[in-house]
């Protein structure tokens, strides 16, 4: 069986600020890209994500991009652990999806999927699973108490 994971969170904010945030570079960089992220989350575009406490940038693929119900990515891996996509690329794809709940909070789930049957694929694709959860943590800490919970976090 092919690693998948899904990870989820209640942020207390409208849906459409939710997605915005991560959508939004400027404010991506506030909660979650250390380094900065740099270009808009729109269909075909490829953005820059920036990690101090990890080297280097990343390219991401913004696959589609609906706002604000969800954004489909797809970024790089190591050839060991990631299974090559439909371009022959190794890249994982990712599905942020925010939900509107009755409650006026949104529900957002990320899945990613794409790793290899390796422990190395095994491997990355828990490091990515704690990424994600703490990346829900950081955006729910910073839209609803502007804590930068993620500063110091890694490094």
């Amino acid at each position: 069986m092919i690693p998948k994971f899904t990870v989820r969170g209640r942020i207390a904010r409208p849906v459409a600020d939710v997605f915005e945030a991560v959508a939004d570079p400027a404010v991506l960089s506030e909660f979650f890209t250390t380094g900065g992220a740099r270009g808009r989350l729109e269909t075909g575009a490829v953005v820059t994500w920036d990690f101090h406490d990890f080297p280097g940038a990343f390219p991401v693929h913004v696959v589609e991009a609906e706002p604000p119900r969800h954004i489909l990515l797809r970024w790089g891996g190591d050839e060991a652990a990631v299974l090559a996509d439909a371009e022959g690329e190794h890249r994982t794809l990712v599905t942020l999806a925010f939900e509107p709940l009755e409650d006026g909070r949104t529900l957002v789930q990320i899945s990613e999927e794409g790793w290899s049957e390796t422990p190395e694929g095994l491997k990355a694709s828990y490091g990515n699973c704690e990424g994600w959860t703490g990346m829900l943590a950081a955006m729910k800490a910073w839209l609803e108490h502007g804590v930068r919970l993620r500063e110091g976090f890694y490094k």
